[in-house]
């Protein structure tokens, strides 16, 4: 296997990792968690600048750590969408210029791809699975018969799972992101709020986020007008349950319809507690394996996209140097992305 560079640069953090042979060797993350916070999510013009400002930096950090020369590297790969256009167009022209200088294949990787795959830090991937893929930007189910093969059986008509957890954590006065602090107060608290379940009684494989938010939005207003206190840990565990519940029973469904040998977790709110929690559980009733991604790549990061690199570059799956960045990228359009022109 090669040496391969990746670069992730699609929302707000600046990473560059570095694989050998299957083996991670450096994995440096530079957050700009601390920036956006004072606004209750990311900038992306923002974004952009700090991403030139620190992918130089980063990327001596990580040649460094994994004690590599860039004249040592095989490939360099690079997340080319989705995300926002600014922030992955920095990391795009720095893979093109260091594939460029050194006369090394470039190779174009699929955001939610990387999330899927970093399940493969903890276990190997066996088929057909059901991939659960929650974040900030993302939910999405998709179904995979083989390696770099998928196929979205749902998703969300509105807003995505994180971002509606960040969005309920503002109103209630929480930091961002809020799907920590949703998380450890959940624990404290009990459902004693009433809150619609999206979509209920819909035979449906997709998600529905924008409501279970505005209820809670309006459900606080109202208390707070008539002058009574918001239990915020109950609120936690009320709007919780059911964010969760919504995922958990349309994988359950999955499951069973597709009759699939493995389910894995992946994006940033795949690192939730209650989620982890309550797949295993289904899983194990279901007799279905089940991969939960390490928490140190749940959120965004390069060692994930390196992992989606090492099976492209088994494939030589290179770009040409006219490669664009595609913010609305669907990773179902993979397929006919490898056979296409685009390359």
């Amino acid at each position: 296997m090669a040496t391969i560079l990746a670069i992730e640069s699609s929302c707000d953090e600046t990473s560059i990792a570095i694989t050998r042979e299957g083996k991670l060797l450096a994995n440096v993350i530079n957050s700009q968690v601390e920036f956006h916070q004072k606004y209750g999510g990311v900038m992306p013009e923002i974004a952009s600048r700090l991403h030139c400002e620190n992918i130089s930096l980063v990327l001596k950090e990580a040649l460094e750590k994994a004690d590599v020369k860039l004249e040592e590297i095989d490939a360099f790969a690079v997340t080319r969408g989705p995300g926002l256009i600014g922030a992955l167009h920095v990391g795009l022209q720095c893979a093109k210029t260091l594939a460029l200088l050194y006369q090394k294949p470039l190779i174009p990787v699929h955001h939610l791809a990387g999330h899927i795959y970093a399940n493969e830090y903890n276990d190997v991937l066996s088929f057909p699975l059901l991939a659960v893929v929650v974040s900030g930007g993302n939910s999405e189910l998709v179904i995979m018969k083989s390696h770099l093969d998928f196929e979205i059986i749902g998703g969300t008509r509105d807003d995505a799972i994180g971002e509606c957890y960040d969005k309920v954590a503002r109103v209630l006065g929480l930091p961002y992101p809020g799907g920590v602090p949703i998380d450890r107060l959940a624990k404290e608290g009990k459902p004693t709020y009433h809150l619609p379940r999206p979509l209920i009684g819909q035979d449906t494989y997709d998600m529905s986020f924008s409501g279970l938010k505005t209820n809670v939005i309006n459900l606080v207003h109202n208390l707070e007008q008539r002058g009574e206190q918001i239990r915020v840990a109950d609120m936690c565990r009320s709007f919780q349950d059911v964010a969760v519940g919504v995922v958990v029973s349309r994988a359950v469904k999955a499951i069973k319809q597709y009759k699939v040998k493995q389910v894995v977790l992946a994006g940033g709110v795949s690192a939730n507690s209650y989620l982890r929690e309550q797949m295993k559980i289904e899983c194990q009733k279901l007799g279905a394996n089940i991969i939960i991604p390490p928490m140190w790549c749940c959120t965004d990061n390069a060692a994930m996209i390196a992992k989606v690199a090492e099976h492209l570059y088994e494939r030589k799956v290179f770009a040409n140097m006219d490669l664009g960045v595609d913010s609305n990228w669907s990773i179902e359009n993979w397929n006919d992305f490898q056979n296409s022109s685009d390359l």
